[in-house]
């Protein structure tokens, strides 16, 4: 394996950082209200407690106890095709995955207890964020018995993350309220990188990156509403995320100790969420809403790996990765029309930014997507009902290059370690939430 090491501690580095990088996915899937209305107006419509998750000003709006709870299934649509490098022997195709994100559900719980006309409190569980893929089918081949895969770029990625929530609200008019919570943030995750690279004696499997850790981290969030009147109100918040750190099993190769570094902790810098929402009751059937919403992806700078040891020697921390992130905003527009006294149907439509700027990556398939939404709530008795939503989520094909230290090693030409591939990003999401007024 003597051609390759010269190149695995490099692969290894992109390798880890690429893996940590599917953590910055944020999900949209707090509530099957929410999912059915494209989350439009989420932070201020206040029809259910799963407000709770985007605003905690509006809990003021609510003069009796809520309780709502509910499952997201996400149908999650990954494909990588087309991936090959071009040599001096012509294009070599590695081949592609049509399946390499696997289907998701998504818990939420909310309880929303109004002290008196001025104060309220809430819990809430739900996830921010979460994601997963597998490219590893396209690390264990050898193109003519002796070409690697680009094994630095592919692999395996799952990451889950769980937030609690403890919020407070007060009113001070009929017109103006505040809120502020704390998030006690639960992630783990199990990142992979490696595959087989050819030897003189033929070919092994090499492990670079294995990784399987988990973590606590806190952040908050504050927010306010505004009431022109019951018809028309606005609301904003601001959710402050935390560099996660995570510890466990965390072993990246060495090439000149033949063995991996045990690094103990991995510092992942979660971005900021800015919201601003309103809703309009246009007439006794038909209300508008819409949501403004940036995620400080710009925030997500650099990973970094600490207290690494190789057998007794300490080898400290290390920055693995510097990224150029762009911030992404969303914006949503929805409408909701109550049928009759049992049955409120509502619809939406987001166009949702991509985070990945100029430097993309197979292990992250990243573009603008657009979503498409309905969903509708069935009043079981005056106390009671339950809420349906469906989101089509639909990205784009996305056309990248990428740089792999392994083929880049490759002696058939200057340009080998350039890896083109095509990447594309669908969902779909089918929610049911279950709703009690005390």
């Amino acid at each position: 394996m003597k051609p390759f090491n010269k190149t695995i501690l490099a692969v290894a580095v992109t390798l880890a950082s690429s893996q940590t990088m599917a953590a910055g996915f944020l999900l949209n899937a707090q509530s099957a209200t929410g999912v059915g209305r494209a989350f439009a107006g989420d932070a201020v419509i206040a029809d259910n407690a799963s407000v709770l998750a985007r605003n905690p000003a509006a809990m003021a709006l609510f003069d009796k106890k809520q309780l709502s709870m509910g499952l997201n299934y996400a149908d999650v649509e990954v494909t990588v095709s087309d991936v090959y490098i071009d040599s001096q022997l012509g294009e070599i195709h590695y081949g592609g995955v049509d399946d390499a994100a696997d289907a998701k559900i998504i818990p939420n719980f909310y309880y929303v207890s109004p002290v008196n006309d001025k104060f309220a409190y809430g819990v809430a569980l739900f996830s921010n964020f979460g994601t997963g893929t597998d490219t590893t089918d396209l690390s264990t081949q050898l193109v003519g018995g002796t070409l690697p895969a680009p094994l630095d770029l592919l692999g395996k990625t799952e990451v889950t993350t769980l937030n609690f929530n403890l919020s407070a609200s007060y009113r001070f008019n009929d017109h103006f309220s505040v809120g502020a919570g704390l998030d006690m943030i639960y992630g783990e995750g199990t990142l992979t990188r490696g595959g087989t690279v050819p030897t003189q004696a033929g070919s092994i499997e090499q492990e670079l990156v294995d990784v399987d850790a988990d973590g606590v981290a806190f952040g908050g969030i504050i927010g306010a509403v505004y009431e022109i009147n019951a018809d028309h109100r606005f609301g904003m918040s601001y959710r402050f995320s935390p560099d996660f750190k995570a510890s466990g099993d965390i072993n990246i190769y060495n090439p000149q100790a033949q063995a991996a570094v045990a690094f103990d902790e991995i510092n992942i810098p979660l971005p900021d969420i800015f919201q601003v929402a309103g809703f309009h009751q246009l007439t006794d059937k038909f209300a508008l809403h819409y949501t403004a919403q940036l995620t400080t992806w710009g925030d997500f700078h650099e990973l970094t790996v600490n207290d690494g040891t190789l057998g007794p020697v300490s080898v400290g921390s290390s920055s693995l990765k510097t990224y150029a992130w762009d911030d992404s905003w969303l914006f949503s527009v929805g409408g909701t029309y109550s049928l009759n006294n049992t049955w409120t149907l509502r619809a939406g439509f987001m166009a949702d930014e991509g985070v990945v700027g100029e430097l993309s990556s197979i292990s992250i398939p990243d573009s603008d997507r657009k979503w498409y939404t309905a969903g509708a709530t069935y009043a079981l008795s005056t106390n009671t009902s339950i809420d349906f939503g469906i989101a089509v989520v639909r990205g784009e094909d996305v056309h990248l290059i990428e740089n792999s230290s392994v083929t880049g090693g490759l002696p058939i030409g200057p340009n080998t370690g350039l890896v083109n591939a095509t990447t594309r990003s669908n969902a779909t999401y089918y929610s049911m939430q279950y709703n009690y007024t005390f």
